[in-house]
């Protein structure tokens, strides 16, 4: 079964903890909730609080350091709204701010060096750790990207929802595109911990110092007086057995979607609007439509694109060798992929049908689209769609030697692949299975992967993933194929497939296996 902290945040071991509330306390720069509506400044950096508390886990020798600094950036009358893509794997991301001049958008771009990755403007916020006597116990930079799960507004007069996605994205390798935000008169949480490797802080007080870089401080419009929050931290130990640990663990990294063979991390977004604006309803109609209506000839389709395998590894169990990867299948099309599940009476299958939509949203169409399974196993318990992807090991000359376990799929928006084409939707509600793939009770399912968005599998359970204990040395190739059967109408079918490459050698006591990078890239 798939750990359900093995999530893709990449979150080190001094982890956030806690939610910020829908009103941040400006004390820290002394800056009030009504003065800070009246004059707010494009963009303030704040801390809730002048003193958290830090615990500190110590289990069998596995330490682990649990606090929150509390610093938000929060954004003045405009939304802060960046932009980054990158046209090929091989090529440098591009970075755009979004700025409103004489009350029209444009895009401004941002300096060469501020985006490196999908995790956010580099280097954003210098934070300083010092002991009592003033002596620097460590010292590390953290990067920005704005979106967050905790994001509230923080005075009266903000709008009444926030349009930006809930993490920043970058956890799959082949993303290609993110959008960044801070809703006006909103804030969002500042990455407050290292993100290569972690620190460990003995019992004791410290203060924490962090300021925005000056870099920052001068391009989005932070007041030098609001670009460094101090924050006193008191270590003390927690006393905790190994599951209340992993609860802690898993209650810092934020919401974490029931563990199973999904990757477990979220997607998220709004919608473009470019295209269309349709937010469809996580629950299905309980019966087939009828009369049923032609699939239309022209109008928006999803268009499914497979991404190389990654995260490739091998394990053993049992005396068998596998290989293990993660898979994604992301929407690149014009239309939200639905499928539509209808149960029949009495039975554990469900008959799906995929249902299209005009540029306003209009339902205009359906058509088979195969089946549904219910899978009663440990780890999954839901709904399967068996028709959407298929994984297979290939041989040298690209014949089938090994094909996955894993043949049917509940669909969740896990990965935003890129959010950047027009009609993404940044803030999907299926984003796990716990808003989607039903129970064994319903008698009707509906599940969506939306535009930008991937659906990625980790092949970590025997039988899901490769076994290769009796195959011989040699290159092979792992293939992620969507719609197989092509029972699902997509705008392009030719983008269906994509391989990886992958060297088996060593012995059959001890194989090895070699992942040659694929457009530039190792993941």
């Amino acid at each position: 079964m798939t750990d359900p902290l093995k999530h893709r945040r990449r979150r080190s071991r001094l982890m956030t903890y806690g939610a910020v509330a829908a009103t941040l306390a400006l004390t820290a720069t002394g800056v009030g909730v009504a003065q800070a509506a009246a004059t707010p400044p494009a963009l303030s950096f704040v801390a809730a609080t002048g003193h958290v508390t830090a615990e500190r886990y110590d289990y069998d020798g596995e330490i682990y350091l649990s606090f929150d600094l509390g610093l938000h950036v929060i954004a003045g009358k405009d939304p802060l709204e960046i932009w980054a893509r990158r046209t090929g794997y091989d090529k440098p991301i591009v970075a755009e701010r979004t700025v409103v001049q004489n009350g029209k958008k444009k895009k401004v771009a941002l300096p060469a060096g501020m985006v490196t990755d999908f995790t956010g403007l580099k280097d954003f916020t210098t934070i300083t750790i010092t002991d009592r006597a003033g002596a620097v116990v460590t010292e590390y930079k953290t990067p920005f990207c704005g979106n967050t799960w905790s994001s509230a507004r923080t005075r009266p007069d903000a709008p009444a929802t926030n349009p930006y996605p809930t993490s920043c994205g970058g956890y799959n390798p082949f993303t290609l595109g993110a959008v960044w935000g801070v809703q006006a008169g909103w804030d969002a949480a500042v990455l407050d911990q290292p993100q290569n490797g972690s620190f460990d802080l003995p019992n004791g007080e410290y203060t924490a110092t962090a300021t925005v870089n000056p870099v920052y401080r001068e391009l989005l419009g932070i007041p030098q007086d609001q670009a460094s929050a101090k924050v006193d931290v008191t270590v003390v130990d927690a006393e905790i057995d190994r599951a209340g640990l992993a609860r802690v663990k898993a209650a810092d990294a934020g919401p974490v979607e029931k563990a199973d063979e999904h990757s477990i991390h979220t997607a998220e977004g709004d919608a473009k609007r470019q295209v269309s604006s349709y937010v469809p309803e996580l629950r299905a109609p309980a019966r087939r439509p009828t009369p049923l209506k032609a699939t239309p000839t022209g109008g928006p389709r999803p268009d499914l694109r497979s991404l190389p395998a990654w995260e490739i590894a091998l394990s053993e169990e049992d005396g068998k060798t596998y290989v293990n990867f993660g898979a994604t299948v992301w929407n690149a099309g014009t239309s939200p992929l639905l499928v539509d599940g209808f149960r029949r009476t009495g039975t554990e299958l469900m008959d799906a049908y995929q249902y299209f939509f005009d540029a306003k949203g209009n339902q205009v169409g359906s058509r088979p689209a195969g089946t549904m399974e219910w899978d009663a196993r440990e780890g999954h318990k839901h709904w399967h769609f068996t028709d959407f992807a298929q994984y297979n090991l290939l041989d040298s000359t690209q014949k089938l030697a090994v094909r996955s376990g894993k043949e049917a799929f509940c669909l969740a928006n896990t990965d935003a692949v890129d959010f950047t084409i027009a009609g993404a939707k940044w803030r999907p509600e299926n984003t796990d299975l716990s808003t989607s793939c039903g129970a064994d009770t319903v008698v009707a399912v509906r599940e969506v992967l939306d535009i930008g968005n991937g659906d990625t599998y980790s092949q970590y359970r025997p039988g899901q993933s490769f076994e290769i204990t009796d195959l011989p040395n040699g290159t092979y190739y792992i293939q992620v194929l969507a719609n197989p059967e092509k029972k699902l109408a997509e705008l392009d079918t030719t983008n269906n497939s994509a391989l990886r490459q992958i060297i088996l050698g060593g012995t059959p006591e001890k194989r090895t296996l070699t992942v040659p990078p694929v457009h530039g890239i190792a993941g």
